[in-house]
């Protein structure tokens, strides 16, 4: 069972005993609940703080936990509880659909596919939909500590510089741009995590109501920003080099767009590189066009071991302020450690800025601090090196179920990243198959909201980072080819 449930369960077991307790009365202490449920000490804490934040106990610092006076009835009583306070007369929302349809133009930024990749699953689903490495593969003990010597830093709760802090803005200046190379500190502006970081380039480098160009397919979450912002997206279709140029070209002739998105890195989710030969055209056509590149390196933390040299950043080529470029390290931590970092030059980093300041002023310094212990630890590059060797496994696992289970849907596949992407028979329905895929106990995402236009092929997108084991990889494979006969006979 996973923490997650037994979590759930044990707080069911609490309630019932609480109802049992008098008005004020104590619970016993973590160590004995901890011994009679045989949970996890952190088990006992979560689920104390699920009865607290709903009202059925307090906690009091240095006395324990009581029974608070007014306790709300539990799903198995038979009856209103004699504390409990009538029911509240159901609210009419129905005036909410006016006032939200009342303007003109379209109201849906597509966060469909957001909130499937966040979304937990349950626990007898194998997760190979998730963009975030499985917690067995997260240095929980890293980050616990860095965050313990975090808040020991002279001044961890002050109030942080606006642009973020001076040595976590070199740090990232030379991870991008190499030691002694074009970027320093004052090119970097530190975000709440890639996201973030994304959302504050498209809404401040292009104005509502103007094409941005994007590869096609691309990260769904990047259309969701550009929608939210009133922008319009315009595909520029991508192939096993990363994005044609010659298309590149012709899209900026066709709409005069200031911007273009891509992820020249283990691009998602085709997976692809960009060429060296593609590299500087990019940069040529862009810069004829005076216009942004805008650099999604999300992946580079996720190396495998066995890849070959990656090529340097765009950014780390581009003299000119062309490329803005966004990193993380979320996405090689955990999904709670959100920083990441902006990095421009010239009057668009001060466009960059302004919007962070006037969204959110600025990230909070704790996170900062605890980031600059994690990057500062010797257990950092063990890490990423641990990392790289389990992601590997995982992709190797997929790989060679798919050519056992599912021959000939694998296309090209790269050593980095998390993900592999399926191209499907045509007439494939993309929804059955993700439909009846779930209901054999696997979670795998259709290709459609990866386009931004209609798409060419039905694809998935299988993501390995999830599982917590390569063994459940192919296992999740083989639920999916459970799937897949079933829905194409």
């Amino acid at each position: 069972m996973n923490e997650r449930s037994s979590v759930v369960e044990l707080a069911d077991r609490l309630r019932r005993e609480v109802e049992r307790y008098p008005e004020g009365r104590k619970l016993p202490s973590s160590r004995v609940l901890t011994e009679r449920h045989q949970v996890s000490p952190g088990t006992v804490s979560r689920a104390v703080a699920v009865l607290a934040a709903e009202g059925l106990v307090v906690s009091r610092p240095g006395a324990g936990v009581f029974r608070t006076s007014a306790t709300a009835p539990t799903a198995a009583s038979d009856g209103a509880h004699p504390h409990a306070p009538p029911p509240a007369r159901p609210g009419d929302l129905s005036w909410q659909e006016v006032a939200l349809s009342a303007e003109a133009g379209p109201r849906d930024v597509g966060a469909g596919p957001m909130f499937a990749m966040l979304n937990v699953p349950r626990p007898d689903v194998l997760d190979l939909n998730g963009g975030y490495p499985n917690a067995s593969l997260q240095p929980e003990r890293l980050l616990a500590a860095a965050l313990a010597r975090a808040g020991r830093r002279p001044g961890a709760w002050d109030r942080p510089p606006v642009d973020g802090l001076t040595e976590l803005r070199a740090w990232f200046a030379r991870d991008i741009g190499g030691s002694g190379g074009p970027l320093g500190a004052g090119d970097v502006l530190i975000t709440a995590g890639g996201q973030s970081a994304l959302t504050i380039a498209l809404r401040s480098l292009a104005s509502p109501g103007a094409p941005v160009l994007v590869e096609s397919p691309t990260y769904p979450g990047a259309l969701a920003v550009a929608r939210a912002a009133g922008l319009r997206p315009v595909p520029v279709p991508v192939d096993g080099d990363g994005v044609r140029p010659d298309l590149l070209a012709a899209a900026f002739d066709a709409t005069r767009a200031r911007v273009f998105f891509c992820q020249p890195l283990f691009q998602n989710p085709t997976g692809a590189v960009l060429s060296p030969d593609r590299r500087a055209e990019v940069l040529r056509i862009a810069r004829t066009a005076g216009a942004f590149v805008i650099e999604d390196d999300f992946a580079r933390r996720l190396v495998h071991a066995d890849a070959p040299a990656l090529p340097r950043p765009l950014a780390a080529d581009d003299p000119d302020g062309i490329v803005v470029h966004l990193s993380s390290l979320t996405k090689a931590t955990s999904p709670n450690l959100r920083i990441g970092a902006l990095t421009a030059r010239g009057p668009a980093l001060q466009r960059l800025r302004a919007t962070q300041v006037v969204d959110s002023f600025f990230v909070p310094r704790p996170l900062q601090e605890a980031a600059l212990e994690l990057v500062a630890d010797p257990g950092w590059a063990r890490h990423l090196r641990t990392l790289g060797a389990e992601l590997r496994d995982r992709r190797r696992a997929a790989v060679a179920a798919l050519r056992h289970e599912l021959p000939g849907l694998l296309g090209a596949h790269r050593f980095g990243g998390y993900h592999l992407w399926l191209r499907l028979p045509d007439g494939t329905d993309e929804t059955v198959l993700t439909a009846a895929a779930l209901r054999a106990g696997v979670l795998v995402t259709p290709g459609r909201p990866y386009h931004p236009a209609e798409p060419p092929a039905p694809h998935l997108r299988l993501s390995y980072a999830a599982a917590d084991s390569p063994a459940m990889v192919a296992e999740g494979v083989r639920r999916l080819r459970r799937a897949y006969e079933e829905t194409t006979g």
